[in-house]
């Protein structure tokens, strides 16, 4: 390549980037967030009476309303009817609400009760 050729890219170069260092352009306007509404209180629970611990005890007292093992009993008034302490106690909360798991190991067999909402929903007997 000889000077003259050297000296044509030189000058095109330089005319492309001409158009990249203009300063008269005004910087784009930041769009507006919309303000995100703060989350509502939640409910209060939709369940009543005592409830398990997850060491196995109740809230308060125990009501004597229950005279077997159904659904639809409380998780207090399940520990009441089998007369002792539970094996193991899990407590979550899902889409239902509180989820209770309450595990006794009987000899021979285990068993376990899920409550939703303070209310025996089934048994594994296993």
């Amino acid at each position: 390549m000889n000077r003259a050729d050297l000296a044509l890219a030189a000058v095109l170069a330089v005319a492309a980037l001409a158009g990249c260092t203009v300063a008269d352009r005004t910087p784009p306007t930041p769009s507006e967030i919309a303000p995100v509404p703060p989350r509502p209180p939640a409910p209060p629970p939709s369940f009543t009476g005592p409830v398990l611990t997850p060491e196995g005890g109740c809230t308060g007292a125990v009501p004597g309303a229950a005279a077997e093992i159904e659904p639809g009993i409380g998780e207090c008034e399940l520990v009441r009817l089998k007369g002792r302490a539970p094996t193991d106690v899990l407590i979550g909360e899902g889409r239902a609400g509180r989820e209770v798991q309450v595990l006794y190991t009987e000899p021979g067999a285990k068993e376990l009760y899920f409550f939703v909402n303070n209310r025996l929903d089934r048994v594994v007997k296993s």
